[in-house]
């Protein structure tokens, strides 16, 4: 597939950004560190699902120091809705531990100490990166590395290719909300079985063949 050309993406996002100028994750979330644990429980999960959840949880958690008091029964049993669930509290109590022990019960600020933490991979380090911190970071998710592959954006086989492609790709100007259009579009019109093409705001720079019409 043809990639963009680099006037055609300065507009894509521009399209995007006069779309939605402010675009938010939807996890919610009060301070750096309970977007860390609600981004780690996000995995194979729905926002929607994590959001539930995390409402009780968060009314007395708000630091890693709060998650130790509540210990691993009692965080298992405030987010037993959400799947996978025992591996998960696993990880959020060992997370919280480390924190406390290594960074003063702050949540770091660089990638690689963020990854260290036990159930944190990369997509996770660039979200809590980008939201919590204001970094310019891409988090490929599914949505994410469909709509890069399927427009002609960027291309790549693995979802660092991609980031790393789209790193290269993206005006300066756009980077720090550009995951976050990237993944809404991916989630609410650029979907997986049938994109809704008629309401994309940048169809016609859009590289797929087998766009949809109109009903």
């Amino acid at each position: 597939m043809p990639k963009m050309t680099k006037a055609e993406v300065e507009q894509f996002f521009a399209r995007l950004q006069a779309q939605n100028p402010e675009p938010k994750g939807e996890l919610h979330w009060t301070n750096p560190y309970t977007l860390l644990v609600a981004v780690t429980l996000s995995a194979q999960a729905t926002d929607v699902g994590v959001n539930k959840a995390t409402a009780r949880l968060f009314e007395i958690v708000a630091t890693p120091q709060d998650m130790l008091a509540l210990g691993e029964a009692g965080l298992k049993e405030r987010i037993k809705t959400i799947g996978l669930f025992n591996s998960k509290a696993k990880n959020v109590i060992r997370m919280a531990e480390i924190l406390v022990a290594e960074h003063g019960g702050a949540v770091p600020r660089d990638r690689e100490a963020l990854e260290a933490l036990p159930g944190v991979g990369r997509k996770t380090a660039n979200v809590v990166l980008n939201i919590a911190f204001g970094a310019p970071t891409i988090a490929v998710d599914t949505h994410l590395f469909r709509v890069a592959n399927r427009t002609g954006l960027a291309s790549g086989k693995t979802p660092l290719a991609v980031e790393k492609a789209l790193e290269k790709r993206i005006p300066r100007a756009y980077l720090l909300h550009a995951h976050h259009w990237l993944i809404l579009h991916g989630r609410y019109v650029c979907k997986a079985r049938k994109p809704d093409c008629p309401a994309c705001v940048v169809s016609d720079l859009c590289r797929y063949k087998a766009k949809t019409v109109a009903a």
